[in-house]
This record gives structure tokens, sequence and C-alpha cells, in this order.
């Protein structure tokens, strides 16, 4: 992303232990996959602390008042401006090893952060989230002095990730493969109208593997829930594809 984009960190600076353990639950936390579909590639966000070459997943801490979602749903809006993003929880992450990463905690550290050392490296079960972005163009907040870097990665090219982050992003992308027919998810992903060779060029996105042609078409269409429309004129020689669009009402019913 090349525009001034901000990230906010749930974590305040100048704060201790008995402050966080006041707030926020002791051992749960979240983490979020944002995908976004964009130049014909299924792409994460991922952040990099300013002290450390690797990346991570946005995450955050529950309020002790929150239920776990609204806790989600909290963490997306603060990140992203955003008050409508499909989200889906697909996972826990709860292995007896997972403490903080060392590559992390000594980032941490260079922030002021000691007070909490033992918050941040006492074990944490995270609840996880995948969200989906139609727009790769968002404005993110940040605390620049933690978050050097932003960036939408595709994700067979994703870098060196702290915790076990690469593991949720794999867990993640396996659910969102199943939930591409079950829940018609790519309405989230694309435009309002689109070509069949579009649609094929996201599931293949998804998939990461080639899609024959005339077998996509078909199960698209036996799926009944596409809205054929015109076909789209752009002037040039070559056949003009037709438009399709998702119907809402055949969709609810199979989400139903």
């Amino acid at each position: 992303m090349t525009t001034t984009e901000t990230f906010h960190i749930p974590i305040p600076v100048h704060v201790d232990e008995t402050m966080m353990k006041e707030h926020f639950l002791t051992d749960v936390s979240i983490n979020s996959v944002l995908f976004s579909y964009h130049d014909e590639k299924l792409h994460v966000l991922l952040l990099r602390l300013t002290t450390s070459d690797h990346f991570m997943l946005p995450g955050g801490f529950i309020k002790k008042e929150e239920d776990v979602d609204e806790a989600a749903i909290r963490n997306l809006e603060e990140m992203t401006g955003l008050d409508q993003i499909y989200l889906q929880q697909f996972y826990v992450a709860g292995n007896a090893g997972r403490t903080c990463d060392p590559n992390a905690l000594d980032a941490f550290k260079k922030f002021g952060l000691q007070k909490i050392e033992q918050w941040l490296t006492d074990r944490k079960v995270s609840v996880c989230y995948y969200a989906l972005v139609n727009s790769p163009e968002l404005q993110l907040k940040v605390n620049e002095a933690i978050i050097c870097e932003i960036k939408w990665t595709p994700v067979e090219e994703l870098p060196p990730l702290l915790f076990d982050h690469q593991m949720v992003i794999d867990k993640a992308i396996r659910r969102l493969q199943l939930d591409m027919d079950r829940k018609v998810i790519s309405t989230y992903l694309l435009n309002e109208t689109f070509t069949m060779p579009e649609l094929q060029k996201l599931y293949e996105a998804v998939y990461q593997e080639k899609l024959t042609r005339s077998n996509f078409q078909r199960r698209m269409l036996n799926l009944d829930i596409l809205e054929r429309l015109g076909k789209r004129h752009d002037g040039g020689s070559h056949r003009a594809p037709y438009l399709y669009r998702f119907n809402p009402s055949k969709i609810e019913m199979v989400l139903n």
C-alpha cells in the first residue's frame, strides 16, 4: 500500500500490568486475517514492527464487558474505520506452547512496554477471525512508533511471520475455500457486476489452482445464484462477454 495508512495497536505505550488486567481479559485475545482480492490474487493484510524484520496479523484484546464477537468487530472498526465488514470466526489458536514470540517481545521492550512483559509473555488463547474487504484502498489507523509497514501481500508470497500466524493464515485460507460456495462469500470480494472469467479468476486465486473453464461455468450456473445481464462492450473486436451479478433472493435461499 502506498498511501499513508495507519494502524491502531490496542496497547497504550504507558500502561502497566494492573491496568491491563483491570480492563481486558487476561488469557484470551483476537487475531484477524483480512483478505482482499485484487490484481487477480488473494491478498492478506500484514503489519511489520518497527524494530523487527518479521510481519504479523492484526490483533487485539477483549474488554471485560465485551462478547468475543463484539471485540473482533471493535478491533476491525478501530483499524479500518469500516462498520460493515464480513467477519467469520474460524479457529481458536491455543497450543500448549503458545507464548509471545521472542522477536516480538524484544520489539515491545524497545517501545517501553517492560511493565507488561509478563502480560505479553503469558500464554494466550487467540480467537481467530477472517474478514473480507472489497477494496485494498483502506485508510488505516497506526501508531507509527510501533508499526513501520503495512501491506497487502499475496498469500503465495508471505514473508516470515511472528507467533503462529503462518498456521493461522493457512487455516483461514482453507476455511475460505470451504465457504466460497456454501456461504457465497465471493459477493464480498467482487464488484457488483462481473464476467464469468473474472469470477473464475477469483476462485482460482482462493483455491490456488487452475480451473477448467467449462467445468467452472457449469458448476456456477448449477448453483442457481447468478443473474445474467447484458454483454460488456468495450469497443474491442473480440466477442463481448456476458455480465453477471449475484441474485440476492437466490443467495438468501442458499444461506437459509
